[in-house]
């Protein structure tokens, strides 16, 4: 199920410098899509716990929260990756998770503390299900449409992607003296904040009136582009599988690990705050991982995207075994840098093997279904054994194991899944602009054999000059 080959003489986002984007206003326009998400995003992820805890609910209630959070995700990410490629370049379902993040002050201020009186239990289920609408399922529609209107305004999704890095590691800062010195629960008020700006900059973001009309000339020509028959070709397909199953085998075991990593973290250094130097080291890795995402996009487009969640998955295994065999205070902050090269490019090649090896105008579905419910079903799965593993068999015994399970899930998945570098045109970066129709976009002849939404590719191969 390959992705239409490009015109070369469209415009694609590889050839678009990070030099070029910064003088555009639709860059950081996005870029600030990008940066006030993952700020209500890194506010929550680094609070919630010690919050929660203030308010007397014990481990297994966060922990109830949390899982319930990954359920709610698992079960609407396939619709939101349907109603998602349906809307294309319309911001309705992007809105909606902004909207439900502009409650996460008043949920959490007025709604939440009787729930917890009424039962912790009851709070910690509606709780992870309001949260799971603006995190864990949110972003997957955050991701998948900011990667395709990246492709609509010319700029490479990894170069906007790196403002979320930022806010990663400046909202931590930011959020840490709001709860010393304002009062915990500013946080809360501090993410509808950021939602509000968020809103704002969505209503301002702009989707080029080329890319519009194109898109309504091509559904009036084709009908709906989404139809059984293309999902079903793109679950069949061979390398979707063997993506997905990367995305459970590795993607999910980059979170597991590092669950309790500072833990292990902690029991290995013996001098001075280890729990200080941990955080100082998760802020440092945050700002290299800002600064690897600019080099990434260019990485990926000469080494191939299929490469690239290779070596994903070869630094994986390095952290983790590393990790497991040398234990020194110095050893394990490198361990932990590490994720600084790791994100940047599982994010970048996830998305461009998306869009070279699937149908693009199913983008969203192929990153929901391939990548985000692969990666919640893997998160579910491994947690619980490796959780157990820690106590029973020893961190470093535990780190041993998940080695072999990423090795083993790697070269399975590598068998199935397809070369991307040769669905590139030479010279750039070879992705379907606009989301189009080939027909209707010129890009191959009308008589080339196009079923369910899906060209053919020996069709395509044989219909028009590559040169």
């Amino acid at each position: 199920m390959s992705a239409p080959a490009s015109s070369p003489a469209s415009t694609d986002p590889s050839s678009s410098t990070l030099g070029s984007s910064l003088k555009r206003a639709v860059f950081w326009n996005y870029g600030g899509l990008y940066f006030f998400y993952f700020a209500i995003w890194q506010i929550f992820f680094s609070f919630h716990g010690l919050w929660f805890h203030a308010k007397g609910m014990d481990g297994g209630d966060i922990g109830l929260i949390n899982t319930v959070m990954a359920v709610t995700a698992l079960c609407l990410q396939p619709l939101y990756g349907y109603l998602q490629d349906r809307l294309g370049l319309k911001k309705h379902l992007f809105s909606f998770v902004v909207l439900c993040g502009a409650m996460v002050g008043p949920f959490f201020a007025f709604a939440f503390p009787p729930l917890m009186e009424w039962s912790m239990t009851g709070a910690a289920v509606v709780g992870g299900m309001f949260m799971a609408l603006v995190l864990l399922a949110g972003v997957s529609v955050v991701e998948a449409y900011n990667e395709r209107a990246s492709r609509a305004n010319h700029f490479e999704y990894g170069h906007a992607r790196l403002f979320g890095s930022i806010a990663g590691g400046t909202i931590t800062l930011v959020s840490g003296w709001m709860w010393a010195n304002v009062n915990p629960d500013s946080i809360w008020w501090a993410a509808s904040f950021c939602a509000i700006v968020l809103g704002a900059l969505l209503f301002v973001a702009k989707v080029p009136d080329a890319a519009k009309d194109a898109a309504a000339s091509a559904d009036a020509t084709r009908g709906t582009a989404i139809t059984k028959e293309t999902l079903k070709r793109l679950v069949t397909d061979r390398s979707f599988i063997g993506f997905v199953v990367l995305m459970f085998g590795t993607a999910a075991l980059y979170d597991v690990f590092d669950q309790q990593f500072s833990i292990y973290f902690a029991q290995h250094v013996s001098h001075g705050n280890p729990e200080q130097l941990f955080s100082y080291v998760v802020t440092i890795q945050i700002f290299c991982e800002a600064a690897v995402m600019l080099v990434a996009p260019w990485f990926i487009n000469k080494i191939g995207a299929k490469r690239g969640l290779q070596m994903f998955a070869a630094i994986l295994v390095v952290r983790v075994l590393g990790s497991a065999l040398v234990t020194t205070t110095e050893a394990l902050i490198a361990w932990r840098l590490l994720a600084a090269i790791e994100m940047p490019l599982m994010l970048v090649s996830v998305m461009k093997y998306i869009t070279r090896v699937f149908d693009v105008r199913i983008s969203a579905t192929a990153y929901m279904l391939g990548f985000g419910v692969a990666k919640s079903l893997g998160v579910a799965a491994f947690s619980l054994p490796f959780g157990a593993a820690y106590d029973s068999i020893g961190f470093a015994n535990t780190y041993l194991v998940m080695t072999g399970v990423i090795v083993a899930v790697t070269v399975i998945a590598s068998f199935f899944m397809r070369d991307d570098r040769s669905l590139r045109a030479p010279g750039g970066d070879e992705e379907l602009d606009l989301d189009l129709d080939p027909t209707v976009a010129g890009l191959v002849p009308a008589d080339s054999t196009v079923t369910a939404g899906i060209v053919d590719r020996d069709a395509l191969e044989n219909g028009f000059d590559r040169s």
